[in-house]
């Protein structure tokens, strides 16, 4: 009996002091606007493509890569910054009939939802606002990639993502209808962002 109680008691101190698994915490992490942009494609006249892109873009994001349900995204994108390559149609683009940059200086979006979206991947739900309009829209990502440091020391990532909107349901309703039929712009944009993330410090 006593080489009974003397094992249990054994048992019962080991597993006492296993070592517990520590919690994930997610880790926050800082756009780096100086190496991050958010490009746009739209078709033109039904028969060529117009890209551009919008430097100034700002956040923070809490990334748990264990639990990818605790993460979280909120960016800002200045809107003052957008750049297709021809100044006329970059001031066009500043005005009321596409982003009114003078009442709405930045677009924004703030996540709802992040899932895992396979191997590499996730899937991040959230509010995209343009134009004081907010709709709801999906990024699939690329990463994070694995960290390395930059030259001054500081821990880095990088996310790619993309997602399609529509145009018109932002308030942006630019859409002159061409003499042989079919419209200028279509409604339809493709977004591709390509961000570099600084991991703040503890």
């Amino acid at each position: 009996m006593r080489t009974a109680g003397f094992l249990a008691i054994s048992i019962l101190t080991a597993w006492v002091f296993l070592p517990v698994p520590l919690r994930s915490q997610p880790v926050s992490w800082r756009i780096d606007p100086l190496h991050s942009s958010a490009q746009f494609s739209v078709r033109h006249m039904m028969i060529s493509t117009v890209r551009g892109q919008f430097g100034g873009v700002k956040g923070t994001i809490l990334y748990d890569r264990q639990n990818p349900k605790n993460s979280s995204v909120q960016a800002t994108i200045d809107c003052s910054t957008v750049n297709t390559g021809e100044p006329k149609r970059d001031s066009d683009l500043k005005t009321a009939e596409f982003f009114d940059v003078e009442h709405y200086p930045v677009m924004t979006f703030k996540s709802t939802r992040v899932e895992a979206a396979g191997p590499g991947k996730l899937r991040a739900t959230g509010d995209l606002t343009i134009n004081a309009i907010t709709k709801e829209v999906v990024l699939q990502i690329e990463g994070p990639t694995p960290p390395i440091k930059d030259t001054q020391g500081r821990e880095k990532v990088g996310v790619s993502a993309t997602t399609t909107i529509s145009r018109k349901s932002f308030g942006i309703l630019y859409n002159p209808v061409m003499e042989a039929g079919g419209v200028a712009v279509s409604d339809e944009v493709s977004i591709v962002l390509e961000i570099e993330l600084i991991r703040n410090q503890e």
